[in-house]
């Protein structure tokens, strides 16, 4: 059964992909003919349970094409390795880059899906020596995993957490000096899940931010402390399944806030 608000019927995603790539994006395609501006993100910039996300809502404020290529799950390594995702970006007028969580990257410690990166594949020996008591197979995406690890010991952890930080920070820089177009970042600061392992993006500090300031025209910072409440919700779609999931999704009413922000700065560098 759907939850639907507003009398809204369940959002279609015209999920498309460009040139050789094996990603998935939100659609519809677009002619990469005409100038735009190049939204790049995990599943918030994709718009999960919205019929309409932040990069639409920009695209009409400002009447300039927006090219979406938010892709669900998708961190650093998605985009990183994806040629025409590259090329896409080059040729932009300017990229919004939606700040990843440090958990969905490989790293000395674990591999992840080279495509949903939220997808844990195996620990190193590194990890596994570290954390001798952990059966590893037993673990299906990152955050699970990682959450574990926490609780099994806070002390080891914080090694993982200042890997993972410096892997994030390296593989961002990286990611920043190959795309060639004007890029502004974009931090979308939400609250922590109980029982989790930090705010979201996850293991992403202020510092870490301030670092990559030389390596990006402009850093977007905006707190979503309304995700899950009613007013937030409302317009979002997904059924009985999906409610946890959609809990912790951005809603319309943060989407607006976000393209408004975005809109109002993008506006001014063009």
């Amino acid at each position: 059964m759907s939850i639907e608000r507003n009398g809204a019927s369940a959002p279609d995603y015209f999920r498309s992909r460009y040139g050789n790539s094996r990603l998935l994006f939100r659609g519809p395609k677009r002619s990469l003919d005409k100038p735009y501006i190049l939204f790049l993100g995990g599943s918030t910039t994709y718009g999960k349970f919205m019929h309409q996300p932040y990069p639409g809502l920009v695209e009409t404020y400002l009447s300039q094409d927006c090219l979406n290529l938010g892709c669900l799950n998708a961190g650093i390594d998605s985009f990183l390795h994806d040629p025409d995702v590259l090329s896409i970006a080059n040729s932009a007028e300017m990229t919004v880059l939606e700040l990843p969580g440090a958990h969905n990257l490989s790293n000395r410690f674990y591999r992840v899906h080279p495509r949903s990166n939220d997808r844990f594949l195996g620990a190193s020996p590194l990890l596994q020596s570290v954390y001798r008591e952990v059966d590893f197979t037993e673990f299906n995406f990152n955050k699970h995993m990682l959450g574990h690890l926490q609780v099994v010991s806070p002390v080891r952890f914080e090694a993982v957490r200042d890997e993972l930080r410096q892997a994030w920070l390296a593989r961002m820089r990286l990611l920043l000096g190959t795309i060639r177009s004007n890029v502004v970042l974009l931090w979308l600061r939400t609250p922590a899940i109980a029982g989790g392992i930090g705010l979201e993006p996850l293991m992403v500090s202020s510092d870490m931010v301030a670092d990559l300031v030389d390596d990006a025209l402009e850093t977007v910072c905006i707190d979503l402390p309304d995700i899950g409440q009613p007013e937030d919700m409302e317009g979002m779609v997904f059924d009985q399944m999906e409610a946890p999931a959609a809990r912790h999704t951005p809603g319309p009413a943060s989407h607006e806030r976000i393209a408004r922000r975005l809109a109002e700065t993008l506006g001014e560098q063009m």
